[in-house]
């Protein structure tokens, strides 16, 4: 359990030392199980590499080497937008959960990522685009026409954007968004086989230019979103209170909204619609470090990408020679576990 400093301002609570020291040690630990669970990124697939090959790909690269060609290639940069996507998507879900004062909130959920998935459909389907550069665009623009359709719905009425109708105008928004993708898919079957990495979610295939791309806006999206924990904190403290604390709700709100569109819209970009993830690792962080946002969305940052590619791990060996999506294996491993944390912990605690 995280110790808090009671003599601390409401709002401004803080772990003690000694819970700041531990919080930190695991931390660390995380930050460790990260680089490892990186190393078998690169060396475990249909091809195995040893330790020897992977040093030889870096210090003296052979072109002709089928293996060498392979890491560089395609599992180094796989592994790197599992990093950043993943960093993207968990730190999303923390900060619509904080905003929206919602614990089933996740991109996924609030339309978010079904927005940029249907842009970015409309685009390969209708328009022919075929460069990654554009993708990011429109998955941009579909992030961010998502984003102010929920929160513009929610907004009606005289309470405004509470949390409950966030959720519910989020839901729709999805259903709707999805709809639209799925008709604009079967009205052009030739091009289905194109577009399944876009349903279901995936790390693979994607190469450097993918990664260079869409870094600078996911690098700008995190950066900002792990200065939001403070905000988040207020928030978390109820509307009223947050005001009294000199915080101005609504424009907290709108930047926490932005940055949530661009970090999806870039991870959506990257390696398409991967869901749940958002919704399941905040839980996970929560339980790890108590209520803090500061501390909620640093260990997000690193534990969301190691859930990520563990997931792909996993696909590459389970059907080996073949490969399961990240997003499928996402969803099989995520339900159980989001049915572990609703039983054995209160939800409304997490």
């Amino acid at each position: 359990m995280t110790l808090i400093d009671r003599s601390a301002p409401a709002g401004e609570q803080r772990p003690t030392h000694r819970s700041r020291a531990a919080l930190s040690a695991g931390l660390v630990a995380l930050i460790g199980l990260l680089v490892v669970v990186c190393f078998f990124s690169i060396t475990m697939g249909a091809r195995g590499v040893g330790l020897s090959t992977i040093w030889k790909a870096f210090t003296d690269y052979d072109p002709g080497s089928a293996a060498e060609t392979v890491i560089r290639e395609l599992r180094v940069p796989r592994t790197l937008i599992g990093i950043f996507a993943g960093a993207a998507l968990g730190l999303s879900g923390a900060i619509l959960q904080g905003v929206t004062r919602n614990p089933l909130a996740d991109p996924g959920i609030m339309g978010i990522n079904a927005g940029a998935a249907a842009f970015i459909v409309f685009g390969i389907m209708v328009l022919g685009t075929q460069s990654v550069s554009t993708y990011v665009w429109f998955a941009f623009a579909g992030a961010g026409v998502a984003t102010v359709t929920v929160y513009g719905i929610a907004s009606f009425g005289r309470e405004g954007a509470t949390p409950v109708k966030l959720a519910l105008a989020g839901a729709a928004v999805t259903a709707i968004l999805s709809s639209i993708t799925s008709a604009i898919v079967m009205t052009n079957v030739s091009a289905l086989n194109e577009l399944r990495f876009w349903q279901v979610g995936s790390l693979a295939g994607r190469y450097f230019p993918v990664l260079w791309q869409t870094l600078p806006f996911l690098v700008v999206g995190l950066l900002v979103a792990l200065g939001t924990g403070r905000a988040l904190n207020g928030l978390a403290l109820g509307e009223d209170l947050a005001v009294a604390l000199g915080q101005r709700v609504r424009l907290t709100r709108i930047v926490l909204f932005v940055t949530v569109a661009v970090l999806c819209g870039a991870a959506t970009a990257a390696c398409g619609p991967i869901v749940f993830v958002g919704l399941i690792v905040p839980h996970l962080a929560r339980m790890i470090c108590g209520p803090d946002y500061r501390w909620i969305l640093t260990y997000s940052l690193f534990l969301t990408p190691v859930v990520l590619l563990v997931a792909d791990i996993v696909g590459r060996v389970v059907v080996s020679p073949g490969e399961l999506q990240v997003g499928v294996v996402i969803g099989v491993i995520g339900a159980p576990a989001f049915v572990l944390l609703v039983r054995y912990r209160n939800l409304a605690e997490l």
